[in-house]
């Protein structure tokens, strides 16, 4: 028997079918992303049940799925009208449907998504759902349940606004001449020897493969053809070239500028130092400096007003003063879990940064974006939100137009790469020495699930966490102008 996202796992690759029915001991650990995900899914699925309320759920149970199965044959048999998660075992596929709906003597199947659009693998999902479900009861429709992302909520959530279904019956049913085969492929497969499948853009699409450890474990783990920035795809015309590491890309093979560049000062481990051009840069900063960053949440369920899903949502903010005799200081904000932050956010902000100078982010683009954003919320302090934008300087430009190269950086210029090469043994400034936040995406799922936090005993040691991530962030920029402005100081010397 095949489990539906058993079939959607075949589909992707054979080899991944195979290793995880005969040695799932081989896959890999779930990371936190896929927990969250996981957990997004499961928040949105309870309340599109609300759009057809009053149904019977048949409840999971991993040790009994022929109850599961029973259950869902009485509830049809006894004209329930709605049910949730009906369980079925047809044709050698174990299929649960979220929601059927019946439709005279038919039945509607609706799959619910957390994504905002209908995707390929969702259709590939809902028609083994069909496959499995006719064979059993007459179906009518298949419709995909996804988040509209133009929603704004005002007021009570308006669940008929959230969700927008979309009819795929007409493409389900085009997919239904290849699943027969499809199964029949995958059963023989699975009574064979393991699959000679070698690694390929498969791995990672549409789903990030949990045997990537096993099945990529002849790459190098470090300075690999996988490791070359920006080359478009070409890494894997090495590779099936038989190329695995940076050390042996021939000379003669065209990669581009940039992914060149890497691969020079990778063989000859020479830093590059345009001194002019950092200069020049360094030239457009004004005294006071603002080093400022923003850290953002996302709901796929919007809790406040004027709220979107998956809207970034700023809730904290670190910003480091450099004043012309040397001296500064630190401010910061950290919002409230339990409400709305931005108002609060804002006000703080145009109050704590100084009237002038410069405001230096690394990546700006993504705070003058969440600056806009604030504008349009607040009309009244949009002028002088918006007065900000007007002095930001981008601290990642002279390591993204190569200015500063160090091999390294492996063609990247992410300040998680650049702090490290430039600070190998700075304590203060490894973010490895942090507690619970670590990353840009551990204060985004932490802060978005804070307010859910049982043990309030907690909660100030997470905060404590959020803080200090937070400050090396904008701590790391105050070091990097100092590098910079020690290069410029050395070059006058």
């Amino acid at each position: 028997m095949l489990s539906k996202s058993q079939y959607i796992r075949g589909l992707q690759c054979h080899k991944s079918l195979w290793l995880y029915k005969n040695k799932p001991e081989l896959r890999d650990i779930a990371d936190a992303q896929a927990e969250s995900n996981f957990n997004t899914g499961y928040q949105v699925g309870a309340l599109a049940k609300e759009l057809f309320p009053n149904g019977i759920e048949i409840e999971f149970d991993s040790a009994n799925f022929n109850g599961m199965i029973k259950k869902t044959k009485e509830l049809i048999a006894n004209d329930t009208e709605v049910i949730y998660e009906a369980a079925f075992n047809e044709d050698g596929v174990f299929a649960m449907a979220d929601i059927l709906v019946k439709n005279g003597d038919m039945w509607d199947m609706y799959e619910v998504k957390a994504s905002t659009q209908v995707k390929e693998y969702h259709l590939n999902d809902a028609s083994i759902q069909w496959h499995a479900l006719s064979k059993a009861i007459k179906l009518n429709r298949a419709y995909i349940v996804h988040i509209n992302n133009q929603y704004e909520r005002v007021g009570e959530l308006d669940i008929k606004e959230l969700f927008t279904l979309a009819d795929i019956t007409d493409m389900v049913l085009v997919k239904q001449d290849d699943i027969a085969l499809q199964l029949l492929e995958m059963t023989d497969m699975l009574n064979g020897d393991e699959p000679r499948i070698d690694i390929g853009g498969y791995c990672s699409d549409p789903y990030g493969c949990d045997f990537m450890g096993y099945c990529w474990k002849h790459v190098p783990t470090e300075n690999s053809v996988f490791d070359i920035s920006y080359a478009m795809g070409k890494q894997w015309k090495l590779y099936y070239e038989g190329v695995l590491s940076i050390d042996d890309v021939p000379k003669d093979f065209h990669l581009g500028k940039n992914a060149s560049l890497q691969i020079q000062h990778y063989k000859s481990q020479e830093i590059k130092i345009d001194k002019p051009k950092i200069k020049e840069f360094l030239n457009t900063i004004k005294y006071p400096i603002n080093f400022f960053d923003f850290e953002t949440f996302q709901n796929a369920i919007p809790r406040f007003d004027n709220q979107r899903p998956y809207a970034q949502m700023p809730f904290q903010y670190s910003l480091h003063i450099l004043y012309k005799d040397g001296t500064l200081e630190h401010k910061e904000f950290l919002g409230d879990e339990n409400s709305d932050p931005r108002r609060a956010l804002s006000e703080q902000m145009l109050q704590e940064i100084t009237p002038m100078g410069s405001i230096i982010a690394y990546n700006q683009s993504f705070e003058k974006t969440q600056i806009r954003n604030l504008a349009l919320l607040y009309e009244d302090l949009s002028d002088s939100l918006l007065a900000l934008n007007d002095r930001f300087v981008d601290l990642a430009y002279p390591f993204q137009y190569k200015h500063y190269y160090h091999p390294n950086f492996n063609g990247k210029y992410s300040i998680k790469v650049v702090l490290p090469t430039l600070f190998p043994d700075d304590d203060e400034l490894d973010y490895k020495k942090l507690g619970s936040i670590q990353n840009g995406g551990d204060a985004m799922d932490t802060f978005a699930k804070l307010h859910l936090l049982k043990d309030k005993s907690k909660l100030s040691e997470i905060k404590k966490d959020l803080l200090a991530y937070c400050r090396l962030d904008t701590l790391a920029m105050v070091r990097i102008w100092e590098e910079l402005h020690q290069i410029i100081l050395d070059c006058k010397e």
